[in-house]
């Protein structure tokens, strides 16, 4: 709680310094979340389907989209040194912020697999990625799919 605090005050401070930068070897939670330094961490501007959430290939075969987004968040981080811009704190106290590994964006690289949407309500920086990613037919949108937040919702 005391580390949530102290994220929340650095944020309400004017700009971003490098202190504020969180770094180390990360765990995921699932597709969207990750725990660094015992801290949950929310990926800004995406959405990626639940755990137990399944997707429909184009023949309408079920498969778990869940799963395979947090197995590709897994494989971009394990054993890598995972930095952290937290942008906010969600409302269950959550770090939001815009993580990557060696250069490349997180959350914009599960979008442009296919394993992820722009979350619009929070950015539209991964718009364009979302766009490439269903005009490629990449990942869910190869098949059908209920968005994360509406799976949330009925489920």
């Amino acid at each position: 709680m005391l580390r949530v605090l102290v994220v929340v005050a650095a944020l309400l401070t004017a700009g971003q310094s490098a202190a504020e930068t969180l770094a180390g070897r990360a765990s995921v939670i699932d597709g969207d979340t990750i725990e660094l330094h015992g801290q949950r961490i929310r990926l800004h501007g995406i959405d990626a389907p639940e755990g137990g959430q399944t997707c429909e290939t184009a023949a309408g075969k079920p498969w778990r989209c869940g799963t395979a987004a947090a197995r590709a968040l897994d494989g971009m981080t394990f054993g890598k040194t995972v930095v952290c811009a937290p942008q906010d704190i969600d409302r269950y106290g959550r770090i939001v912020a815009i993580c990557e590994v060696a250069g490349l964006d997180l959350g914009g690289e599960l979008v442009e697999q296919g394993l992820a949407v722009a979350y619009r309500n929070y950015s539209r920086a991964y718009v364009p990625a979302e766009g490439r990613a269903r005009a490629a037919r990449r990942g869910m949108w190869a098949g059908r799919f209920q968005m994360p937040w509406d799976w949330r919702r009925a489920n």
